[in-house]
């Protein structure tokens, strides 16, 4: 009887020891372990067997030796063996089931991610008074800075552009339109130096030229997946496909007239695909091209008005066409991001050939599109809904001044400004207005950091516009963008794993580093509440 005891206590014991919380599962999700997980269930399938025969066997030898036992006891013994062989059998089918069913993520991205240790945004100390003193800051010091930079850049920019204009063929070269301004200057939350405003420049070719667009999402797109939020650009000639005319695309000879069309008119005349910026061999606008042509044509404008100005213009980038870095003889120095591109019809998104502080570009002739213009006036929308003196910038600058300063310490990551501003307005498309009040700094500055980890964690993080039925309508997201399948801004980290490290490391210290970095910021919130103190004059 003791030897039964102790047999089925080792069964319950080994079902309980088997139990997926006891040994979390690895990889269960990966094809390469299901043979192996298939063997394990195999070998528990006949050990079951084997020991429910031994406990079968040693009980009916018990049922013999003792027939003056109570039939109570024995249907006792018959019960606890019952009740092993269902605990087992139950706990083995929920592990099964939990392997096959559940996605788990590698036991590596798991490793990279505890790496920072038991930080998280909940645990990071953030003073209040050096909350407040950050924000004062940037709500009154770096706005009226903000204001005076961004007159004056908008009054350059104008001249510069004038100028161009001046310097190109009209009958040739590609148009230039009035600039647009986006970005942390223009939405008022820039708060890192040095000062920087990012500017729009539309361009469209020559008569009889148009542009026809290719979208990621048109329902006739050949894109990769990897190209989502991406387009192409065609360069089409008005007339090509018009019938009842051929004027326009086929040689008459000098003694054919046209009753349509005069000797003069811009449908006779012909361009290469190079003098119309395209790629080689094709009818695709080439960004090089327009970089190239951009860049030429900055350089001349900037000749004839040069001796206007007492400042220095410089090339940053001749990487990127518009990258300009002006120097006073103060030594202050301003840097524009003067961007050629593509308006598509009649929406405010534009075809942006280069990001300024992007490194993930897509390749020749696909461009990216931007939707910033439709940002800026999403912000604008809450802030006309939200409390007055709101905190939803404050959260923006603080983490963009941490994200900023960790950048300086441990270099590049692949987490951006932009990737902080779309967490930004997830957080305000699903937050209440009055959630964000000026006292509640701390917790929605938590929010964003929250929010943001979570998507680091899970590789992904949508962007705020594309598939977003949250979106207000007052915005006016065009509709093929507002039904389009929603865009992974993290989808790189899921295909590179030394990048998505590096990620996790720079922000784990970015949190770390976050109480060091905004009081070395703001130092006199230590004088000011040393004055407040009732002992402060001993």
């Amino acid at each position: 009887m003791q030897g039964a005891i102790a047999r089925v206590c080792m069964v319950v014991a080994a079902a309980i020891l088997n139990h997926p919380l006891f040994f979390p599962q690895e990889n269960t999700t990966l094809p390469d372990q299901d043979e192996e997980l298939m063997a394990r269930m195999r070998e528990h399938e006949e050990r079951l067997k084997m020991e429910q025969a031994r406990l079968e066997e040693e009980l009916s030898q018990l049922e013999e030796e003792q027939e003056e036992t109570s039939s109570e006891e024995g249907s006792s013994w018959y019960f606890w063996s019952a009740v092993s062989f269902v605990i087992f059998f139950a706990i083995e089918v929920s592990r099964f089931q939990g392997g096959a069913d559940t996605d788990i993520r590698p036991v590596e991205d798991e490793d990279v991610f505890s790496e920072g240790g038991s930080i998280t945004p909940r645990t990071v100390v953030l003073d209040k008074d050096i909350l407040s003193n950050f924000c004062d800051n940037c709500a009154y010091t770096s706005a009226h800075e903000n204001w005076r930079v961004r007159g004056f850049v908008e009054g350059f920019a104008d001249d510069l552009l004038e100028s161009l204009r001046s310097v190109c063929d009209r009958q040739a070269d590609m148009e230039v339109g009035d600039f647009v301004g986006i970005g942390s200057m223009f939405e008022s939350w820039k708060v890192c130096k040095p000062l920087m405003c990012d500017l729009l420049v539309p361009f469209w070719p020559p008569d009889p030229y148009s542009f026809q667009f290719h979208l990621w999402c048109s329902p006739s797109s050949d894109m990769p997946p990897d190209m989502q939020g991406c387009g192409r650009i065609k360069v089409t000639r008005f007339g090509e496909n018009e019938e009842g005319c051929l004027c326009g695309s086929a040689d008459l000879g000098e003694d054919m007239l046209c009753l349509l069309h005069s000797k003069d008119d811009p449908l006779k005349v012909s361009r290469s695909p190079d003098e119309l910026l395209c790629s080689r061999h094709t009818r695709f606008l080439s960004k090089d091209q327009v970089m190239k042509w951009f860049q030429i044509s900055v350089t001349k404008a900037w000749g004839r008005i040069s001796y206007k100005y007492d400042f220095e213009l410089n090339f940053r980038n001749l990487d990127a066409a518009g990258a300009l870095k002006i120097r006073f003889r103060s030594g202050k120095v301003v840097v524009m991001n003067i961007i050629p591109v593509v308006q598509l019809e009649d929406t405010d998104a534009y075809f942006v050939s280069h990001f300024p502080s992007d490194c993930d570009s897509a390749p020749d002739p696909c461009w990216h599109l931007s939707f910033a213009v439709y940002e800026r006036n999403l912000l604008k929308h809450f802030s006309k809904r939200l409390p007055q003196n709101s905190c939803h910038l404050h959260c923006l600058q603080i983490v963009t001044f941490l994200h900023r300063k960790q950048t300086e310490l441990t270099g590049k990551s692949a987490l951006t400004n932009y990737h902080v501003k779309t967490a930004l307005l997830h957080l305000l498309l699903t937050e209440r207005p009055s959630a964000w009040s000026i006292e509640s700094t701390e917790h929605r500055l938590r929010d964003v950091l929250s929010f943001l980890q979570t998507s680091l964690r899970e590789k992904r993080l949508y962007h705020v516009l594309i598939g977003n039925s949250k979106v207000p309508q007052e915005v006016q997201v065009p509709e093929i963008i507002r039904k389009a399948e929603p865009v992974n801004l993290f989808r790189s980290l899921v295909l590179q794993r030394e990048l998505y490290a590096a990620t996790i490391a720079h922000f784990h210290e970015m949190l770390r580093n976050a109480p060091v970095l905004i009081q070395e910021y703001t130092p006199q919130v230590s004088n000011r509440a040393l004055r407040h103190r009732p002992d402060a004059s001993l």
